[in-house]
Order: structure tokens, then C-alpha cells, then sequence
């Protein structure tokens, strides 16, 4: 496979200044990060709160800027000059963790995922709203002409979601990363967010970097894994190998973290009664 995306060496420290004082500390939030993503690729950035899978995000797309460190795209080096970062930002989208939060309350669904096609000038007026009724159809949100028209209040926290992969799609991207996307919707409905997810990889081969705490779904959803530890990448490699033999003890702790399912209910979902001995 071809590598689409490659991260070298990427670092970024944060001072915080005390409230009541003069005194600093500074905080290493990405400590010499390098990985390397191919296409049609699903790589999962695990590890706990505060381990830098987010801040990570935030440098690939130059949200913030890196202390030190490279970012290349299909081969060429992405730097901070605006129409360079620009092209980057329409082949590269983000899909974060509050559906809410992450979209204008004020706009309706049709200006949320038109607005990436205006800010790319991408199609005339007739073609974006096509684009973004075709968009709406492919993220399984019907009637599509109706859903257009509404506000996202009046919309369920799942349908929320697929909006906001809608808008990443809309540009037809090469690389998304989704930051948590699944963490703040009910359990009943992540599996299928996640599958939706799986299904559009699929169809355009997009590569896809899926930030989690939960390894439970990184296990169902991607190919390959980093585990990332104050700042650093302590390990990596095909999912299926690092879960199944963990080199580092804080994999093996996040490991141990995964909840057992509850054998009592598996069987009430299999319409089994559940008995146990006298």
C-alpha cells in the first residue's frame, strides 16, 4: 500500500502559569511522535485522557503549531503557508467527539455540510446542494430533503454524529481523523457509527485515524495501533498482534481496563434463560 500521510518526529510542550503565583510548569504533550499512515488504512491513536492522541490532531491539521517535527501528505511536507495548509485541510477532515458542540446550532443541516464546499470553492450553487444531498444519502440520513431543512436541536445525538461525517465527507477527502467519535452517543447506537464509518472507508478507500480510549472498539473498527503514553508512542504494530501479546505494561493495563461482558446478559440477549447451580 502507499502511504498517504507520515508524521516525523512531532513534539509540542505547553506552559501552564500558576493561578495564584508566578511559577511555570511545562507540560510535554507530544514527545517525538513519527507514524505513518497508508491508504485505505485504519490506524488507531490509543491511551488514556491527557496522553496527547488529541493534541496529535491538532498538529496534523495545524490547529496548533508543532515545536518540532514534520507532516507529509501524499509525499510533499505540509507547512503553514495558507493555500498549502488549505489544500491539505480539504484532503484532510476532522470528525470530533460532541456532535454538538462541534456544529452551529444557529445553522440549518443544509448550511452545516455546504459550508467546507463554500470555504473550497468547490461546484456552483446547483452542485453543491446535489453534493450534499448525495452526502446526507451515503451517511444513511433519510428523508434526506427533509433532514436538510432541520436544525441540529432537532435532531437525535446519532444523527447528529452522521451530520458531522457528512460535512467531513463533503469535500471528498483522502485521510479523516476522528477524534472520540463515538464517545458521547449512547451505547445502543455506537456499534452502528462505527460500522457506518467502516462501510464509507471502504467504498472511497479513505484512511482513517480513529483517536480512542476504548480499545474494545479500536479492536472492531481499525488495522493498526499506536498506544501513546505521556506524549510518547510506547507501542505499535497490527491490532490483532499488540492486544494479543502487549509488549508494554501500560498496554497491558489499558487491556485489562476493557469491561468483561457480563456472561448473564449475553444469554438475555440470546433469548437463553441463564441458570446456575443449587
Amino acid at each position: 500500500m502507499n502511504e498517504i500521510l507520515k508524521i516525523e518526529g512531532l513534539s509540542k510542550t505547553f506552559t501552564k502559569k500558576g493561578f495564584f503565583s508566578s511559577n511555570t510548569d511545562t507540560v510535554k504533550a507530544v514527545n517525538d511522535v513519527t507514524f505513518s499512515l497508508d491508504e485505505g488504512e485504519i490506524l488507531a491513536i490509543a491511551g488514556q485522557s491527557g496522553s496527547g492522541k488529541s493534541t496529535i490532531a491538532k498538529l496534523i491539521l495545524r490547529a496548533i503549531e508543532p515545536d518540532s517535527g514534520k507532516i507529509y501528505f501524499s509525499g510533499k511536507e505540509i507547512s503553514s503557508n495558507v493555500q498549502n495548509l488549505k489544500n491539505f485541510r480539504a484532503q484532510c477532515q476532522m470528525v470530533y467527539q460532541d456532535p454538538y458542540d462541534s456544529v452551529n446550532p444557529r445553522m440549518k443541516v443544509s448550511d452545516i455540510i455546504n459550508e467546507p464546499l463554500e470555504i473550497h470553492n468547490i461546484g456552483s450553487k446547483e452542485e453543491r446542494y446535489q453534493i450534499v444531498l448525495k452526502t446526507l444519502q451515503q451517511v444513511k440520513l433519510e428523508p434526506a430533503k427533509e433532514i436538510l431543512e432541520k436544525f441540529p436541536h432537532m435532531l437525535s445525538g446519532g444523527q447528529r454524529q452522521r451530520v458531522v461525517i457528512a460535512r467531513a465527507l463533503v469535500t471528498n477527502p483522502k485521510v479523516i481523523i476522528a477524534d472520540e467519535p463515538v464517545s458521547m452517543l449512547d451505547v445502543s447506537i455506537r456499534g452502528e457509527i462505527l460500522e457506518l464509518l467502516d462501510e464509507i472507508q471502504k467504498k472511497n478507500n479513505i484512511s482513517i485515524i480513529y483517536i480512542t480510549h476504548d480499545l474494545a472498539t479500536a479492536k472492531f473498527f481499525a488495522d493498526k495501533i499506536i498506544i501513546l503514553y505521556s506524549g510518547k508512542i510506547v507501542e505499535s504494530g497490527f491490532i490483532s498482534e499488540v492486544l494479543s501479546n502487549p509488549k508494554h505494561p501500560y498496554t497491558q493495563a489499558l487491556i485489562d481496563a476493557i469491561s468483561k461482558p457480563d456472561p448473564k446478559n449475553l444469554y438475555k440477549e440470546k433469548n437463553i434463560s441463564w441458570k446456575t447451580n443449587s
